[in-house]
């Protein structure tokens, strides 16, 4: 995604550590989504850049972030132990919503997430946790089942999407559909496999996400 001057390097000063970041605020906002990568990625996720960049389209800020320090990434890389820690990924998430109402030019903005394979588990926690804030959760090829007794308590709206050859995911969504008291839709994306790689698929993605976001966090016109 092409750096423009609406878009600026960020740094996300948390409680629990100093985090690096892309924030994009478009001249006329009304929501914002962040966005919780999945394991092994960070804020440089090209397919997390690319639904991005169709979110700002359609006037929505985007804040993508690394949930890990360089250090914690590091560690990570070598033992494995943070990528699948949904409660501590969660309390990631949780500190930067704060981190973003407490800021005067995006704190009366309304809140999505946009969670990726382990981020969406995440996104699902934290929806839950900050369920006062988030209006609205979509997860891209993501794994909700993960995110345990959480899902029964997040109130935002969640999409879930999945690729039509990922059918293990799939089974996992639909079980996790079951469990979820919130408004739940679930969009199988036809030909995708679990990366959303085959031509037009990730464009699908996009388009599915931004439909939803602009839905819940928009007002109406």
């Amino acid at each position: 995604m092409m750096s423009t001057p609406e878009e600026r390097f960020v740094e996300l000063n948390l409680a629990s550590a100093t985090l690096n970041g892309a924030l994009f605020l478009p001249e006329e906002r009304h929501g914002i989504v962040l966005f919780a990568h999945g394991s092994g990625s960070s804020r440089l996720s090209p397919r997390n850049q690319f639904v991005a960049g169709e979110l700002q389209k359609v006037g929505l800020a985007t804040l993508l972030f690394d949930l890990l320090t360089n250090e914690e990434e590091y560690r990570d890389a070598v033992t494995g132990e943070l990528r699948f820690n949904i409660l501590f990924l969660a309390a990631r998430l949780a500190e930067a919503t704060d981190w973003i109402n407490q800021r005067p030019d995006t704190r009366n903005l309304n809140v999505g997430y946009f969670g990726a394979s382990t981020g969406a588990a995440a996104a699902l926690v934290a929806a839950e946790a900050r369920s006062d804030v988030v209006s609205a959760v979509v997860s891209r090829g993501g794994r909700p089942d993960l995110a345990g007794d959480a899902l029964a308590g997040v109130a935002a709206p969640t999409l879930l999407i999945v690729g039509g050859n990922d059918t293990q995911v799939i089974g996992l969504n639909r079980d996790a559909m079951q469990r979820l008291s919130a408004e739940t839709e679930l969009a199988i994306v036809p030909g995708a496999s679990h990366l959303f790689v085959e031509p037009g698929t990730l464009e699908e993605v996009a388009r599915l996400a931004a439909n939803w976001f602009v839905r819940y966090l928009l007002p109406a016109r």
